[in-house]
């Protein structure tokens, strides 16, 4: 089966790290996000777990990993790292950070290294995630650890807060 992975900068690191992960591919829409990859995938939204590119208010990027079905606040995100602002990056500057096409960005083998890794906690409370392999069309499935011990993410509460019905 592993003919079939693609050779991605993330699955190298996977590999380098020793880490265990299974290789799930789907038919990738542009602008499908993560509601089309889980309906394609047969799972949750949930445990899809999307990886945005930010910058600080100096310019560094930074990338927070949050469930696929929930928003990031990037003012909760500021106020929790200790910055003034946090914004999301320009389509261009993410690719230029990452080495990934925008839908197929993983936190996994990013370009530009050193770049901080933030998650939502309760992403590490789930027993399996999907996360992108570095490729539109690529997930893989791995334990969430696996975001701490090879990426070194620091739990973040950057969740958006649902609006009041």
């Amino acid at each position: 089966m592993h003919d079939s992975i693609p050779t991605t900068p993330a699955i190298r690191a996977l590999r380098a790290a020793k880490a265990e992960f299974t290789a799930h591919s789907y038919k990738y829409e542009e602008r499908g996000g993560t509601a089309q990859a889980a309906r394609e995938l047969g799972i949750d939204e949930h445990r899809i777990v999307k990886t945005i590119v930010l910058r600080n208010g100096a310019g560094r990027p930074l990338i927070m990993l949050m469930h696929g079905d929930r928003e990031i606040s990037t003012k909760n995100l500021a106020r929790a790292l200790g910055e003034k602002t946090v914004e999301l990056c320009e389509r261009a500057e993410a690719e230029r950070h990452s080495g990934y096409h925008c839908g197929g960005t993983s936190p996994f083998g990013f370009r530009r290294p050193g770049v901080p890794v933030y998650v939502q906690p309760s992403i590490l409370d789930l027993d399996w995630i999907c996360i992108n392999g570095g490729q539109r069309g690529f997930f893989v499935r791995i334990d969430p650890s696996l975001l701490v011990s090879v990426l070194g993410a620091r739990p973040v509460d950057a969740e958006q807060a649902a609006p009041a019905r």
